[in-house]
């Protein structure tokens, strides 16, 4: 019964937050600041005509994403009674409610808890508007799903993850805790026969790479709070719109742009480094890990859009769904840096591209949130899976014990 009750009340709350969410998507409550619907109405749409008729946009540079997006931006089509605009929300909806099943399914399982539902409940509408005027909500259920898939049924999870890298990249992280070398080989099979089909099927289908290649510095990013504090002090570089987003432009914006790649190279360095270190995994630990590398991949982004938030409140949702999860502080202050998103886009997106004061506040306080959230997830993940060098047995003033058999042995996931 009172499991039914909890499931009743994330439904109840599910419902009158998503409400709202589509109330300023439909724009019957507005929201300061830019409208965030128009990519939806504008180039998503305006990229649809052109998918549809057999080719990717390839004269257009913010076409910035791998050949399985085209799926995503098609599809308002199964939904032909409805207009383009009205059908990519209503699948936002859709794809929104299954994750919310997912993770309300999962939290009614023995080791797991019903954590994770109220984190997504709370974390979509944190966001705003910009939750369901973006794909990255279908790509986060495409995660979402690898990850609950990866215990029990390894190749599926690596297929949904080849998949999800098809559609958006990211995904592909959450194969970094995948102890399975099954998971590894359906993503690679997965992908490398996804890309494949597609290529052959619509030219343009890796135009995507280089359009991705040639960005710069946006104005939310974590290397952008130098420049915003910069030009305070006479730095004479501009923002500009550039290749799809807001962007700084001027002296030493190149080598910023290239300090932020460097430190996505340590980051992967440091993912690796754990991966061959790791001995103790619980069921929880693939959740903690890919949590662990967007984290790390987001934060050392030349670009953080708004939407990434959305990444991050899944997967903060399914480590939460673990008992064993050692993430929930990382997840809250996940939460509390979706809502600043928010308020830095779009209600003072304004204040944030002139780097006004105010601007400057919350883009620092919601890009420290994220840093203290990384570096804390790094911490508990190696903490729980890195077991601590032996101690030598002089320092401990006797002889060191074998170890027991049965009893030290660390749980593994099933």
């Amino acid at each position: 019964m009172k499991g039914a009750v909890g499931t009743g009340l994330s439904v109840l709350a599910w419902a009158l937050t998503r409400t709202l969410v589509l109330l300023w998507v439909l724009k019957v409550l507005v929201v300061r600041g830019p409208d965030v619907t128009s990519d939806v109405a504008v180039i998503y749409q305006g990229w649809y005509e052109v998918l549809r008729t057999g080719t990717y946009p390839v004269d257009d540079v913010t076409w910035q994403y791998p050949p399985a997006a085209a799926l995503a931006i098609l599809s308002p089509a199964l939904l032909p009674f409805l207009d383009y605009v009205s059908a990519f929300f209503v699948l936002a909806l859709v794809c929104d409610a299954a994750v919310l099943g997912l993770l309300l399914y999962a939290g009614r399982r023995p080791g797991k808890s019903m954590r994770g539902a109220w984190v997504w409940v709370a974390g979509v509408p944190l966001l705003g508007p910009t939750a369901y005027a973006r794909y990255d909500l279908m790509v986060t259920a495409v995660a979402v799903a690898a990850l609950f898939a990866a215990a029990r049924r390894p190749r599926l999870a690596g297929a949904l993850a080849g998949f999800g890298a098809l559609l958006k990249v990211w995904p592909v992280l959450v194969l970094a805790g995948m102890r399975k070398g099954r998971s590894w080989i359906a993503a690679g099979v997965t992908a490398a026969g996804l890309l494949l089909v597609f290529a052959a099927a619509m030219p343009g289908a890796l135009a995507f790479l280089g359009f991705q290649r040639d960005r710069g510095t946006e104005v939310e990013s974590l290397g952008a709070l130098v420049f915003h504090v910069a030009r305070h002090v006479g730095w004479d570089g501009q923002v500009l719109l550039n290749y799809g987003s807001v962007e700084f432009l001027g002296p030493y914006v190149p080598q910023v742009s290239a300090a932020a790649l460097g430190l996505s190279v340590v980051a992967f360095a440091w993912l690796a480094a754990w991966r061959l270190r790791a001995r103790r995994f619980t069921a929880g630990t693939t959740a903690d890990a890919a949590f662990t590398a967007v984290l790390l991949f987001t934060i050392t982004s030349r670009v953080i859009s708004p939407q990434y938030m959305i990444w991050l409140v899944g997967l903060a949702a399914v480590c939460l769904a673990f008992r064993s999860s050692r993430m929930a502080v990382p997840g809250c202050l996940v939460l509390a840096a979706t809502g600043l998103t928010f308020l830095g886009f779009p209600v003072w997106f304004d204040l944030v591209v002139a780097s006004d004061a105010r601007g400057i506040a919350v883009l620092a306080a919601r890009n420290g949130l994220l840093v203290v959230a990384a570096l804390m997830a790094c911490r508990r993940l190696w903490t729980s899976t890195v077991p601590r060098p032996a101690e030598p047995a002089r320092r401990r003033g006797r002889r060191a014990l074998p170890a027991q058999p049965a009893r030290d042995k660390e749980p593994v996931e099933p």
